[in-house]
């Protein structure tokens, strides 16, 4: 099809209109408020400040896996910035994964918004889903160079996309936000479920400190939420399926939504897949693994017919997608990690029972245990995302002994963390947190039981701090929540 055959379907009418139907406060003044809902994720507040950061100027990059509620965010930012007085013409939203904006290209859309709109470049821009846009991070960096007024806003669902694009186009032109699923706590405070009444300054570690009584009066409080726990593990961190009242339906749209989509459409489009059904597979080995350490050959061994570097190059994918983490092995007090491979976690536990549809899961202390602890790796590397730390794994000593969680600072000052998920599950001597705890700055047993918490002393003399799953997944979103500098 040449050029000539193209301009029919799209013109600057046609582009003005869909502009028009996805900007509606040009005309009103306001966002609808089913856009822009009342609960706000902590990424909008960390979106917010960088934007008001107007003498340090970047490009504001939301990235997340679809449906954690990134469109959210952008017309929640746009609802604050029409609130403070800033004129509706001057804010234009753009979703890339419009037809015919796609297929538009950066110029025509900016020029029909900045003929027929607004004709300063004092703007804001809302790009939505950016990495459909045909060479976005040059526009990107055009826009960011060009236009020194102009300040950006965008999101994606494949965030190595992204940062390939920040390496190559926008270095110290953009910051790269990660919007995690929901974590246990932002789950039970936009279900409005009775809420623990806790001190404002309430850290996990430091409860290695209190006496049993005040950790006792915490746990009283904290009962509250436990029963929520099970549910919040099925349906997960997407705020819309958190609400749903049917979780079948739930479970049904993330299959489709959350994992067909991405699989079948976004990967394959934006790294030229052709054969998606070996990505699929791959998934799904990795859905049944969550928590193991996964060896690429293993993999390419038990998928007949899957080349190595096949394998390698689809779990990289499968984590730019938001789909999936990689926890890599850490050096603890000089020892040395040998041959290095990851854990692979699924980013939400949720996901892997939604396309293993196992009701099994629930009864078998087993795979409950790698439920949990999916989900507590995934609430610590949402955690600590934004802090100089690495979020890995230690394997050592003559028999292998390991550590689920290993979160290691610059100074060595290390929180190491077992995920212990079934009944009175006893934590020997000669486990190795209960070896290497001396040298760390905390020790954390994740347990199931309510009742099993408290401190544990380990053959060093420290004590490890023994705290249930529920308590835990809790209070790690309370403290973030608290150490977050409000907005509004």
């Amino acid at each position: 099809m040449n050029e000539g055959d193209m301009m029919p379907v799209i013109t600057k009418e046609g582009i003005l209109k869909v502009l028009s139907a996805y900007n509606p406060w040009w005309k009103t003044g306001v966002v609808n408020p089913q856009l822009a809902k009342a609960y706000k994720r902590f990424a909008y507040y960390e979106s917010m400040k960088r934007l008001k950061q107007t003498s340090l100027r970047r490009v504001i990059v939301l990235t997340g896996a679809r449906r954690v509620g990134k469109t959210t965010i952008l017309y929640q930012m746009i609802e604050k910035l029409l609130k403070s007085g800033i004129q509706p013409q001057k804010i234009v939203y753009i979703s890339m994964d419009h037809p015919m904006l796609k297929f538009s290209g950066f110029k025509e859309i900016l020029d029909c918004y900045h003929e027929n709109i607004y004709a300063d470049q004092d703007a804001f821009y809302f790009f939505d889903e950016i990495q459909y846009a045909q060479d976005w991070d040059k526009w990107l960096k055009t826009i960011y160079d060009m236009q020194p007024d102009t300040q950006v806003v965008a999101t994606g669902s494949a965030s190595p996309v992204l940062m390939r694009g920040n390496r190559e186009s926008g270095t110290g032109r953009w910051s790269v936000i990660q919007v995690p699923t929901m974590s246990f706590y932002e789950y039970c405070e936009i279900l409005n479920v009775n809420k623990p009444d806790l001190p404002k300054d309430l850290r996990i570690t430091p409860m290695i400190h209190m006496t049993q009584q005040e950790r006792t009066q915490i746990m009283l409080q904290l009962s509250k939420v436990q029963n929520h726990l099970i549910r919040y593990l099925q349906v997960g961190g997407f705020p819309e399926l958190a609400l749903s009242d049917n979780d079948l339906m739930a479970q049904q749209i993330m299959r489709e939504d959350v994992v067909d989509k991405v699989l079948k459409r976004d990967l394959p489009s934006l790294y030229k897949i052709r054969n998606s059904t070996e990505l699929e597979r791959i998934f799904l080995y990795l859905c049944n693994v969550s928590s193991e350490i996964v060896s690429v050959e293993a993999i390419a061994k038990e998928l007949n017919g899957v080349s190595r570097p096949t394998v390698e190059s689809y779990i990289s994918y499968l984590e730019s997608a938001n789909l999936i983490y990689r926890s890599w092995p850490v050096n603890i007090s000089g020892k040395k990690v040998l041959k290095a491979s990851p854990k692979i976690y699924i980013a939400d536990a949720a996901i892997s029972n939604a396309v293993l549809m196992d009701d099994s899961v629930l009864t078998d202390p087993v795979k409950m245990g790698k439920v949990v602890e999916t989900s507590v790796y995934k609430h610590i590397a949402a955690f600590y995302y934004q802090k100089a730390t690495s979020v890995g794994y230690y394997r050592g000593g003559k028999r292998g002994k390991e550590i689920d969680i290993v979160v290691q600072y610059p100074n060595e000052q290390n929180i190491l963390v077992e995920v212990k998920y079934r009944d009175s599950a006893s934590v020997p001597d000669d486990d190795a947190i209960s070896q290497l705890c001396g040298k760390a700055a905390a020790s954390i047993i994740v347990t199931r039981g309510s009742n099993d918490y408290g401190v544990q002393k380990a053959p060093c003399g420290k004590q490890m701090l023994r705290i249930p799953a529920f308590a835990f997944l809790y209070l790690l979103g309370y403290a973030e929540k608290n150490g977050y500098q409000r907005i509004d």
